[in-house]
């Protein structure tokens, strides 16, 4: 067959295919209405974010109905969408202070992807980073997908609470989705959303202050050879831009680290707020214009005239926001002195870590010392059948500055769902739960538990 009667012959086909005989399976429909329904369950997670997913998982596996809400397309927060893919740190001194649910999925990410852990038993000094693990963040967040399905934990993704109220003996709670409105019914409510938000919309006081700390969007760079570069030069032209105005004071303070790192976590955005879906566009637009202002300045210095963007995440990671008026409020002389509580249900560990205008130093722990988390500051003040996990854990903002980080809200988060599990079991809030009971519900999955007053 000649080329030109091949192609009338196409055309004939498709005009064919496209004739209205053959289109039997066209069904005309009125316009879509929100989908409204109900769910009733043990345990309802708010948040799929770190901490989130590992109360979820403790909570399947301990035999509890659950539910676990997420407002984005991916599980896994600050460690996947927000690309911080380094979930340290999980020893001290030698030991294993972090163990459980999430040691146990860091740990098949690592060998899915033949990484290889840090020699843990060499002390790290002031370069806590030496002990960080890292993951391969999309390969993490399949994991903890599966882990969660495997426990038996319904997934709703693209959701978010807009209404709690007392319901009985727990909370109903609204959420507005992707053409969805559903009414959940639940027992024992957690609050994994690092902005306290369930415990605001449940009725409860919070705390954040005047000025919170700046986020970071992570991205990779390339196209350029750091032998080939002079550092003095480019911190000249790279000085004489942020007092031009040309690039904005404080984004990236630190030039060299940019290009020595070819990214990461090296970029600070003022005032990050992921609160509310107005806030978490003004920062992600920041981030972004961020990147792009100082990559189109960079690609005009020599030796990065090929400077390019290899990989970006979709959002910038947020380090503060709200933290919840719990029992008890966790200070930063209980942190530093490595305190244990006799209500303690995890430990915590990681350098103070203020993160400001000026950039980070952080201020690392007394030799032996490992702060430990009470129970009481996972419980907003004067709640039932509540309890969080996560960087709005109650603490000041020294305290908090170290807790936040993704090892230890994977220990909280393990601890909030035994609470509530056992709370739900016992009809019981979580306050009122047996802390011996809790810890061995713990044990029995793994986690490793702080003993009462030692």
């Amino acid at each position: 067959m000649k080329r030109r009667t091949a192609i009338a012959t196409l055309g004939a086909v498709s005009l064919g295919m496209a004739s209205p005989h053959l289109l039997k399976g066209e069904v005309r429909q009125g316009p879509r209405r929100v989908k409204k329904s109900s769910v009733e369950t043990d345990i309802l997670v708010v948040g799929g974010g770190t901490a989130g997913v590992i109360a979820a998982i403790q909570a399947g596996r301990a035999g509890r109905r659950t539910v676990l809400v997420e407002n984005g397309s991916m599980l896994g927060g600050t460690t996947t969408t927000g690309g911080v893919a380094f979930p340290g740190i999980f020893f001290a001194w030698g030991k294993q202070v972090i163990g459980g649910i999430g040691w146990e999925l860091v740990q098949e990410a690592v060998a899915l992807n033949d990484d290889v852990l840090p020699n843990f038993s060499i002390p790290h000094g002031r370069q806590h980073w030496r002990h960080q693990v890292r993951l391969n963040g999309p390969l993490y967040a399949l994991v903890i997908e599966e882990k969660c399905v495997e426990a038996g934990v319904d997934l709703r993704f693209y959701e978010t609470p807009v209404e709690i109220a007392r319901h009985r003996n727990g909370w109903k709670v609204t959420t507005i989705g992707k053409g969805t409105q559903t009414d959940i019914y639940c027992n024992q409510l957690i609050d994994c959303t690092g902005n306290a938000w369930a415990v605001s919309l449940a009725g409860f006081d919070l705390l954040r202050e005047a000025e919170i700390q700046p986020g970071t969007l992570m991205f990779q760079i390339g196209g350029y050879r750091l032998e080939d570069l002079d550092m003095g030069l480019i911190k000249q032209r790279f000085q004489e831009a942020v007092q031009r105005g040309d690039l904005v004071r404080g984004e990236f303070l630190n030039v060299v680290s940019l290009l020595r790192n070819a990214g990461d976590n090296v970029q600070h955005i003022a005032g990050a707020d992921s609160t509310t879906s107005e806030t978490h566009t003004v920062a992600n637009l920041k981030g972004r214009a961020s990147l792009l202002r100082t990559v189109r300045f960079l690609r005009t210095l020599p030796g990065l005239e090929k400077l390019k963007i290899l990989d970006m995440q979709n959002e910038t990671a947020v380090r503060e926001t709200y933290r919840i008026d719990s029992i008890y409020r966790v200070s930063h002389d209980d942190y530093v002195s490595g305190r244990v509580f006799d209500d303690a249900v995890s430990y915590s560990y990681y350098p103070i870590d203020l993160h400001d205008e000026h950039g980070v130093v952080p201020k690392q722990l007394e030799e032996g010392k490992v702060p430990t988390v009470p129970l009481r500051a996972l419980i907003p003040k004067g709640s039932r059948n509540l309890i969080v996990a996560g960087r709005c854990i109650g603490s000041d903002r020294l305290a908090n500055s170290a807790l936040r980080v993704q090892a230890s809200c994977m220990g909280m988060g393990q601890a909030a769902a035994a609470a509530a599990v056992l709370a739900s079991m016992q009809g019981k809030t979580p306050a009122e739960v047996a802390i011996d009971d809790i810890r061995n519900l713990l044990r029995e999955h793994g986690a490793i538990v702080p003993e009462k007053g030692g």
